[in-house]
């Protein structure tokens, strides 16, 4: 018995969408940047963050191939900025530090505001991989309840990547601070692999174009 078109086309949005996202690789960023605000302000952030990436996402889900065609912007000119920054985060999390802290002369509010949106919104949550793949699966969309699966699929991610970032606190209280260090510098590792990958897979397309190789 054979899987409906509707089942493997739902199946393969999630499978690509929550690979791009990775909701549990966001945890020790999250945890180390709110390691000093209270659970209140910890929770804002949360909020703020994945409000932020489900935005994002959606919006270049529906109008995505628009933007970048007004702007002239390709996606793999998107994959080489967004491998940059990974990979300067990475290299942040693999010292077991992150550079953007709390300034002096700077507001808890400001700040939460500030990570919120960057680093955690974008492009933690919602990288260049996370709106590559909500293009390309609303692209591939033929019906509009495909379009729709694409949608619920990702609202239902950002859901998940929310409840998780709430209960981060309780598990990195569990691992400890040297747990949370050592998570922190493999997901560095990590993240400053996916950088590469993200920049040659954007770079490579970009010099075969200028050199016109096929």
């Amino acid at each position: 018995m054979t899987a409906s078109p509707i089942f493997e086309f739902a199946l393969l949005s999630f499978v690509s969408l929550f690979t791009m996202v990775n909701p549990i690789g966001v945890v020790p960023v999250y945890t180390a940047m709110t390691a000093k605000l209270t659970p209140q302000e910890s929770h804002r952030v949360a909020r703020k963050a994945t409000l932020t990436a489900l935005a994002i996402l959606l919006s270049f889900a529906l109008t995505g191939q628009w933007i970048f065609r007004f702007f002239s912007i390709s996606v793999n000119s998107l994959r080489v900025v967004g491998g940059v920054i990974f990979f300067f985060m990475g290299y942040e999390m693999l010292q077991a530090r992150l550079t953007r802290i709390q300034f002096d002369d700077e507001t808890t509010h400001e700040y939460i505001n500030d990570i919120s949106i960057t680093p955690l919104g974008i492009p933690i949550i919602c990288g260049p991989g996370g709106i590559t793949t909500s293009i390309l699966l609303m692209n591939e969309s033929k019906t509009a309840m495909e379009s729709g699966i694409v949608l619920g699929i990702i609202i239902f991610i950002m859901l998940f990547t929310y409840a998780l970032l709430m209960g981060s606190k309780q598990v990195m209280h569990l691992v400890g601070e040297n747990g949370n260090k050592v998570m922190l510098r493999l997901m560095g590792l990590i993240v400053m692999v996916i950088a590469v990958e993200f920049f040659f897979n954007g770079i490579t397309p970009i010099v075969r174009e200028m050199l016109r190789i096929q």
